[in-house]
């Protein structure tokens, strides 16, 4: 099982490449740099919560797991 330290620095690692992106994409959509972020940032807060709740029921799920 993954320690809860390892399962939030995997959220912010994920996190960090999501918001750069999304900024990205947002910007392109459009053409404002204040609008992109926002929506980067608004999806990091709820994609960043949504993972670490994610993972922690995971880790929890013994299914699918090889014991040997």
């Amino acid at each position: 099982m993954d320690t809860g330290k390892r399962t939030v620095l995997k959220a912010i690692l994920w996190n960090a490449l999501g918001l750069t992106s999304m900024a990205l994409v947002g910007f392109l959509m459009t053409g404002s740099l204040a609008l992109g972020g926002a929506m980067a940032a608004i999806n990091t807060a709820v994609g960043f919560t949504s993972y670490i709740l994610y993972e922690r029921v995971w880790a929890r799920i013994s299914w699918g797991r090889s014991h040997g």
